[in-house]
């Protein structure tokens, strides 16, 4: 469904503007805005409903290998990635 908004000058000027930042059409930073703004998209909303999903029983990774290495650790694998990049392009500092 097409929508026409009619508005300052200079806010469009901004909007175009952010969106190019973002990489964006107008139309899709508009869409965005208006979804969090109606709460379809609230970034905190999204991140609570994700941590009451993984503390159902479906989610206890850390249980579920208890005693046992983890398939995925963090700190491992960044070790292991710098290596390779210091290896194949002689890059990748410690931070």
């Amino acid at each position: 469904m097409a929508v026409s908004v009619r508005m300052d000058p200079l806010l469009e000027r901004e909007l175009e503007a952010a969106a190019q930042r973002q990489g964006i059409t107008k139309s899709q930073f508009i869409i965005q805005a208006v979804e969090r703004a109606l709460g379809k998209k609230n970034p905190f909303e999204l991140m609570q409903r994700l941590i009451a999903e993984e503390e159902r029983a479906g989610y206890k990774l850390k249980q579920a290998y208890e005693g046992q290495e983890l398939p995925y650790d963090t700190v491992k694998s960044r070790a292991a990635l710098t290596k390779k990049l210091k290896a194949k392009h002689g890059v990748g500092g410690d931070r």
